[in-house]
């Protein structure tokens, strides 16, 4: 199960991005509008079958990025112990899988690392992931895994002679 849908790829990076990063780099890019429209579910049926194609071939390397983008974010969740896949889905796994999805489309990046905003994020989500893994980071309120392991919780009856109680023995 991929931890981000197709509409929230066309959200965010977006279409025109996505065009640039995986179509084929012996063709012309996919337009951007057909891409947006496949990844919303809309309808293509008034493009050419050859560009559709093409179309569904650049979506088809965007699936196997965000495949192996889940599949990272797995491989640290289950150092942890988490019952995979999440489902929900926290929201910020879904920015993990976002930055990592990126990453791993921008295989052609010429900047440096450190300046290259696509890297930082990638860097930043795997360090986030590597402190979720060591216990040191929490999914959110709806974490299902303990954060602390020293953390002692207590339970006991409701006190049958309490203050409320004994009040009318004063």
């Amino acid at each position: 199960m991929p931890y981000i849908t197709h509409a929230e790829l066309a959200e965010s990076p977006g279409a025109l991005e996505l065009s640039e990063v995986a179509s084929d780099e012996h063709r012309p890019l996919v337009p951007a509008e057909l891409l947006d429209a496949l990844l919303r579910g809309g309808v293509v049926s008034s493009w050419p079958a050859d560009t559709v194609q093409e179309a569904q071939s650049a979506i088809a390397r965007i699936d196997s990025a965000v495949a192996d983008a889940c599949s990272v974010i797995d491989g640290f969740l289950a150092k942890r112990g988490y019952a995979l896949p999440l489902n929900p889905v926290p929201s910020l796994v879904i920015a993990w899988c976002r930055s990592i999805a990126r990453y791993m489309l921008h295989k052609n990046r010429t900047s440096l690392e450190s300046k290259d905003p696509i890297a930082r994020a990638y860097t930043d989500a795997t360090r986030m992931l590597q402190r979720t893994a060591d216990g040191k980071f929490s999914l959110g309120a709806k974490d299902t895994v303990a954060n602390n392991k020293t953390d002692a919780r207590f339970t006991c009856t409701p006190s049958v002679f309490g203050r409320n109680q004994l009040r009318s023995f004063r």
